[in-house]
């Protein structure tokens, strides 16, 4: 294990404490001001297994690969740039066992606004090859130099840097010749207030970004783990947060059906595919068989429904379903119409 605390002069002070917290454990301890054979010596001794816990300064960030060190402890993660972090949490993980990395930082309350947004980041940032995800989002918040930095007032300023990136990719792409489908986009009117309030997230950084992960969850299993983050982060999350989780999973259903709107008015559900879309067809066929005179055609892409009920709860269960099973039939129709061709 290792436990990492970037400041020298406090170094001993520290291994004191942790050997008092654990005196069972075997610790050795290293940093950068030290002798380069005693150095070489503890390092040795560490990745042999004849100490349990290395208690260390920053030097460890590059350059070391220990497959048995499984669990590493950053003290006061607050004061680490993002990349450092990034480096220090793949010290561990790098043999065959479940690592664990913990960041330890003062209240939350006390942070400074970029600190607060390393830290989301790096909890964001999870999956294998986040390298340059991670290095985007530290250039988002520390800025850029003149180039993309705080003397740059134009398009990077007003709409932040993910989006400014893939406009320019888009640009790139058109300008080679290629064909840029949009990403669909539908339009949910729905009789429900739904919203991240103040109270529970306060810094509005912090909320944009939730909205902005909110959106980009392609999958309702996206949405389940993105849920219990947010409640591990910020505590049992009020009502109008989980209507919001609701929308956004009937937003999700809609996007891979590619509706161009969903609009409920006095129990009346419209739903309306995009023009191109691939409308599946056998399932219409289904709802038409279930739903009766409850069902009517608007148009050859559009249908509306007289619903059931008028409350939230019943509504959201009600269109889920009805969603559900036209997503559930077009995957499976893609999936035989793949394996035919």
């Amino acid at each position: 294990m290792y436990f990492v605390h970037n400041r020298v002069e406090s170094l001993e002070r520290i291994g004191t404490w942790l050997q008092q917290l654990v005196p069972q454990a075997r610790m050795v301890m290293a940093h950068g001001q030290m002798d380069g054979r005693m150095l070489e010596a503890v390092m040795l001794k560490f990745v042999k297994r004849e100490a349990d816990v290395l208690i260390a300064s920053a030097i460890i960030q590059s350059g070391l690969d220990v497959a048995n060190a499984n669990t590493i402890i950053v003290n006061r993660a607050d004061l680490f740039g993002l990349a450092q972090l990034y480096q220090l949490r793949g010290r561990v993980g790098r043999g065959g066992e479940q690592a664990y990395a913990y960041f330890l930082i003062p209240d939350e309350g006390t942070l400074a606004g970029d600190a607060q947004k390393r830290l989301i980041a790096i909890q964001q940032f999870t999956e294998l090859g986040s390298g340059f995800r991670i290095a985007a989002a530290d250039l988002e918040i520390r800025g850029a130099g003149n180039l993309l930095g705080k003397q740059q007032s134009g398009h990077i300023a007003a709409i932040g840097l993910d989006l400014y990136m893939q406009m320019v990719e888009q640009a790139v792409q058109r300008l080679k010749g290629h064909i840029i489908e949009e990403e669909p986009d539908p339009t949910l009117q729905l009789p429900v207030s739904a919203f991240i309030p103040e109270h529970y997230v306060a810094d509005p950084h912090q909320r944009l970004s939730l909205y902005k992960r909110l959106t980009a969850c392609g999958q309702v299993g996206e949405l389940a783990l993105l849920h219990g983050e947010i409640q591990d982060r910020y505590g049992s999350p009020p009502e109008p947060i989980e209507r919001l989780l609701e929308v956004m999973q009937l937003r999700t259903h809609a996007k891979r059906l590619r509706l161009a709107s969903i609009e409920v008015h006095d129990q009346i559900a419209k739903i309306i595919f995009q023009p191109k879309a691939a409308i599946p067809e056998s399932a219409i066929h289904r709802l038409m068989d279930q739903l009766k005179k409850r069902l009517r055609f608007l148009s050859p892409v559009s249908f509306e429904i007289q619903l059931r009920h008028d409350d939230w709860p019943s509504l959201f269960s009600e269109l889920n379903a009805i969603l559900q099973s036209l997503d559930l039939c077009d995957t499976k129709t893609f999936e035989k119409d793949a394996t035919t061709s």
